[in-house]
């Protein structure tokens, strides 16, 4: 069985030989609306070490799943992962970013990743990671009224738009996210 990982398909997993498959299914994990699967290079698998996952809920009353995070934590070769799928609060009232904000927060503070035995040195909170990739929908909005955002894109003036993006305008204020990097945005 040491020949095979599984693949998803349609919903279902089966099983194929790993030289006929270019990549590995680690680990997956849904939360309602959550979801979140890692891949690796099957040439890779028997060096994923200490797979383990955490979810966090955010939705109504700060618990249910509908909001949230799941996040796998594994190790490759020497150097520690952590994945981190979640799904914001919405809305588009002023304040709103703040409760994202908090969201992300709470997601780092409650996330943990229970150690198996005293020997098992893996981290145990995302922040350990030697690298985190956090994605999802973070619901950031751009801060300006529905008229001024699409005269601006009519204009495909992405510079004016980015500079009321709330993820960045957050980031700039120390409030989330502080020190982490977003890759470019390329508009069409």
């Amino acid at each position: 069985d040491d020949e095979c990982c599984p693949v998803s398909t349609s919903g279902s997993f089966v099983r194929e030989e790993r030289d006929k498959s270019k990549y590995c299914l680690v680990a997956s994990k849904q939360m309602v609306g959550i979801f979140l699967s890692v891949w690796v290079k099957s040439d890779l698998r028997d060096s994923v070490k200490n797979l383990k996952v955490s979810c966090v809920g955010r939705g109504l009353m700060g618990y249910l799943g509908n909001k949230g995070s799941i996040s796998i934590s594994m190790s490759v070769h020497e150097t520690s992962l952590c994945f981190v799928c979640s799904h914001l609060t919405s809305g588009q009232k002023e304040g709103d970013e703040l409760r994202r904000n908090s969201d992300v927060l709470e997601i780092l503070r409650k996330t943990r990743f229970p150690r198996v035995n005293a020997d098992d040195k893996s981290p145990h909170s995302i922040l350990e990671h030697d690298r985190v990739i956090w994605l999802g929908d973070l619901n950031y909005r751009i801060a300006l009224s529905y008229r001024s955002a699409k005269a601006l894109v009519e204009m495909r003036n992405w510079s004016a738009l980015l500079q009321k993006d709330q993820l960045r305008l957050e980031q700039g204020r120390g409030r989330v996210f502080e020190g982490w990097n977003e890759g470019s945005i390329y508009f069409p």
